[in-house]
């Protein structure tokens, strides 16, 4: 049984969502103050932390911040009414591994929680990376779902690298660009939203979710 931190000043939103967790057979812990969060957080004995920036005695930031700073591999999802695009960036950028804007749906929430705790790609010596039932081969470069071998160009395949090598993170159109087609390609251009849309007819539109605003995240489908 999975033990996630819940970071989270407003006991009705604690509750809710400890009690939605408890029912998902997870044992969840709540925090009221970014004090007792670092804390706890820094125990080690949680495989997942769920954490508020409006905290009552200091910013989520800097809680984050602090945990960082000994743990670079437990799972962080920051929830919060703070839903602007550069609170969004600031908190991915500076170790959060998810980002949810309040209010927010609870079956959302929970797949994202699962997201986080299922194994993640792997790359290996030769190159191969592993996601679920997909599986990218970037020496012959080569796809298969499910065994299938899935015909790709060269620009899907390196888009499609770009997101296996980055799950579960959002990726903005720019990022896409500069990685797939470089920093001299016209950036008002449309190409990464065909190139997803080739993506999602070959591989299945359920891997690729739009953020609007934002750009396109990657994730096994539930």
């Amino acid at each position: 049984m999975s033990r996630i931190l819940i970071i989270e000043d407003e006991e009705r939103i604690a509750s809710f969502v400890a009690k939605g967790l408890k029912a998902a057979g997870f044992q969840p812990t709540i925090a009221a103050t970014g004090l007792e969060g670092g804390y706890l957080a820094q125990t080690g004995e949680f495989e997942l932390i769920i954490l508020d920036l409006g905290l009552p005695d200091e910013d989520g930031f800097s809680v984050l911040a602090r945990i960082r700073s000994t743990d670079t591999e437990t799972p962080v999802i920051i929830l919060t009414a703070r839903s602007s695009i550069d609170d969004t960036v600031a908190g991915l950028e500076n170790g959060a591994d998810d980002y949810m804007a309040k209010p927010f749906r609870f079956e959302e929430l929970l797949a994202r929680v699962r997201l986080r705790l299922r194994p993640q790609a792997t790359v290996a010596e030769d190159q191969v990376i592993r996601f679920g039932p997909l599986e990218l081969d970037a020496s012959s470069r080569r796809t298969r779902l499910d065994g299938r071998e899935i015909d790709l160009s060269a620009r899907e395949f390196g888009l499609a690298e770009a997101f296996m090598r980055n799950p579960g993170q959002v990726l903005s159109r720019e990022q896409l660009l500069s990685r797939v087609w470089g920093y001299d390609f016209d950036p008002g251009s449309n190409v990464v939203d065909v190139y997803v849309r080739y993506l999602r007819n070959k591989i299945g539109a359920e891997w690729f979710t739009t953020v609007r605003g934002m750009g396109y995240r990657f994730e096994e489908p539930v």
